[in-house]
């Protein structure tokens, strides 16, 4: 591969790993821009180098799902909640659906990460240092845990009291 296409692809994988919010609509631009746009450089992609930049638009988006289930970031503006986190997920997993990639393999650090968040968030609601921020119903929380493989019973005690108490009888 030559200098200057290996240059042109290594910024492409760039922009894809800090991309957006919907890192799906990232690599179609990345795609559109490498092989179609007039302006572009025209290329015509191997298929390892496809594979490349659809891996790095799937580290982006696991990576988006993970954000709103990381404690450190409840405080911060990018933070949206549970509910993005959820909504988030089936996007994830819809874009793996449509590109032939297996997202349930991600499902254990989903599984994880939703269980640390929620034992961090009982602790600090229960000690009485933060309100709950979590922005979901009970029923939304239960069917997120039973997609990653947890059923009701395997989250931590109380996490239904986390739940805004407006979204409870949805």
């Amino acid at each position: 591969m030559d200098t200057d296409r290996e240059l042109i692809l290594e910024e492409e994988l760039l922009i894809l790993r800090h991309s957006g919010e919907i890192p799906e609509i990232a690599l179609h631009s990345t795609l559109y821009y490498l092989c179609e746009d007039p302006e572009g450089p025209g290329l015509v992609l191997a298929a390892e180098e496809r594979d490349s930049l659809l891996d790095m638009a799937l580290v982006r988006a696991r990576e988006i799902v993970l954000r709103d289930l990381d404690p450190a970031n409840r405080d911060l503006g990018m933070y949206r909640g549970v509910k993005r986190s959820i909504d988030n997920w089936r996007r994830y997993l819809r874009f793996c659906e449509r590109n032939g990639r297996d997202g349930r393999s991600f499902a254990g650090e989903v599984r994880r990460a939703l269980l640390d968040f929620l034992i961090r968030e009982l602790a600090d609601v229960e000690s009485g240092a933060r309100r709950s921020c979590v922005n979901c119903s009970r029923e939304e929380l239960a069917a997120f845990a039973r997609d990653l493989g947890l059923a009701p019973d395997q989250l931590p005690p109380g996490w239904q009291e986390l739940c805004p108490a407006g979204e409870r009888e949805r």
